[in-house]
């Protein structure tokens, strides 16, 4: 056996790479290893990946971590995935599909016009997902209408990590987090439910078998009898990681896209449907929203500016000359849709208030600020929903920018920590099953290990203008939702087609560097 103590590997199945990181059980992260996979867009709107290229990543970075550490160290794996992708399997496990990802937009009209509906509402209620393109049910819906045949030869609809964790154990299961993800899971009840099986037009047998997110559900096939705990979502898993477990603590992330989730300890979805609602463990959910346009909203000023590659951290100094509030410029940051609070993959931006006085300085700031203040209508909707916010902890690319850190604070209007050395949804994989394994006590216990880097103070003056265009800005997306709409119509270009400078996906999921 090597030498140290036992190790839990947490695997992350992100969008664009797979990364296992070694985790002692007191929280320090010992080794760690990446690898990465292209996010296809054959067609405009189309965002998917090869299932087979993504099990042999995991496969790749679980074996790089594990000779690293020594095999005899390994107590468990632990594995965290990005959430709302869905892919067809036949009777034998084979794909019939690509993995049909969380950023596809084809399903987009069949959102539009089930979300406006008594039931698309009370579907949103009871599943805690947000009637959008992303969300597997309204994918279904979509292969109801355009792809019947897959329909009639599918055995079983999974996402990518219950793939993954079948090629890694032999068992077909989804956990609670994963499946509240897919907007067919009863909350209440934790149970299929029956009306959106119905909509999407699959039975209960078609999907894999529930089980909490702290189960051993096999062990890792030609591993040395390495228990596998299934695990959880990226999202819920990403709070575990800063923390931000206990009910109260919100966990704020900007980077390409941008989430508030807050710790809840029952379900709960807000009455106006601008929440999501996800499952941590069966005591412990997460509810928040998330945003489309992050920082990918600086990459694009960048390409349109004409600025070349990596032009973040000059952008980041013009926006500094500028004071809070852009001198009366807002912006509406909705350059690729937007999920929370509206969950609508037609909605367009706008800049408002734009005078001959305005140059690329403004610009450029009121972009960053109009993410931040999205960041926290999405906070003020957590609130409005019922749970309480005493703390919020940040995390995310944009944090290497000193001027982006107190933008974000002076617009949430309240002080906020930044983690120190946090690896993400890998390290809450690994916490949690610690937690599963019975290494540790809770998820309060895994959470209280991570040390806080920074805190910082909202700036009065800032805070002060920020919170009159919070207002702004809500009321400006109301306002205008009939113009967006006629515009759709003279759009000419399908939902998600490239934009000049590259395609919609190396936007939407390149790594920014801020500096």
């Amino acid at each position: 056996m090597s030498a140290g103590g036992p190790v839990v590997v947490g695997l992350d199945i992100g969008t664009t790479a797979t990364k296992a990181t070694a985790v002692e059980v007191g929280g320090r992260v010992v080794a760690s290893a990446h690898a990465g996979y292209p996010l296809d867009e054959p067609r405009p709107g189309e965002a998917v990946q090869s299932p087979e290229l993504i099990v042999a990543a995991v496969r790749r970075v679980l074996e790089e971590v594990v000779a690293s550490v020594g095999a005899g160290r390994v107590a468990g794996v632990g594995v965290s995935s990005a959430m709302h992708s869905l892919l067809a399997v036949d009777a034998a496990g084979r794909p019939l599909t690509p993995s049909i990802t969380w950023a596809d937009e084809r399903a987009a009209e069949q959102a539009e016009r089930l979300r406006v509906t008594p039931q698309g509402r009370a579907l949103h209620r009871r599943t805690g997902t947000p009637v959008h393109a992303m969300s597997p049910l309204v994918k279904l819906l979509w292969f109801r209408e355009h792809a019947p045949e897959v329909m009639g030869a599918a055995c079983c609809w999974m996402g990518i990590k219950e793939h993954v964790v079948e090629a890694l154990t032999g068992e077909r299961v989804v956990d609670h987090s994963i499946a509240s993800g897919m907007g067919m899971l009863d909350l209440g009840r934790l149970a299929w439910d029956a009306e959106a099986l119905g909509l999407a037009g699959i039975s209960a047998a078609q999907l894999p078998v529930l089980v909490a997110t702290r189960a051993v559900v096999g062990e890792l096939r030609g591993g040395g009898a390495v228990p596998v705990v299934v695990g959880a979502g990226d999202g819920p898993l990403a709070n575990l990681g800063v923390g931000a477990v206990r009910p109260g603590v919100a966990a704020c992330s900007i980077g390409t896209s941008g989430a508030v989730r807050v710790a809840v300890d029952r379900p709960r979805v807000d009455e106006d449907g601008r929440l999501f609602c996800y499952a941590l463990t069966e005591e412990r959910w997460l509810s928040g929203g998330a945003i489309n346009n992050g920082g990918v909203v600086l990459r694009w000023l960048g390409s349109a500016f004409g600025l070349g590659n990596n032009p973040e951290a000059a952008l980041l100094e013009v926006a500094a000359s500028v004071p809070a509030g852009s001198d009366g410029l807002v912006m509406l940051p909705q350059l690729y849709g937007e999920r929370a609070p509206q969950w609508s993959a037609w909605a367009r931006g706008a800049y408002l208030g734009l005078t001959h006085r305005h140059g690329r300085p403004h610009l450029v700031r009121a972009a960053l600020e109009g993410v931040c203040l999205q960041m926290a209508v999405v906070l003020e909707s957590v609130r409005a929903g019922g749970a309480e916010v005493c703390e919020v902890r940040a995390t995310g690319g944009f944090a290497r920018s000193p001027l982006w850190r107190q933008m974000l604070t002076d617009a949430l209007g309240m002080e906020v920590r930044f983690p120190e050395g946090v690896e993400g949804s890998s390290s809450g994989a690994a916490l949690l099953a610690m937690v599963g394994l019975g290494l540790v006590d809770g998820l309060d216990e895994a959470g209280d290990g991570v040390s806080i880097a920074e805190v910082l103070e909202p700036d009065p003056r800032a805070a002060e203008v920020y919170a009159e265009l919070r207002g702004v800005v809500e009321e400006a997306r109301g306002v205008l939702a009939g113009v967006m709409a006629r515009l759709r119509r003279v759009d000419r270009a399908p939902a998600g087609a490239a934009a000049p400078g590259g395609s919609r996906l190396e936007a939407l999921t390149a790594e920014i560097d801020l500096g």
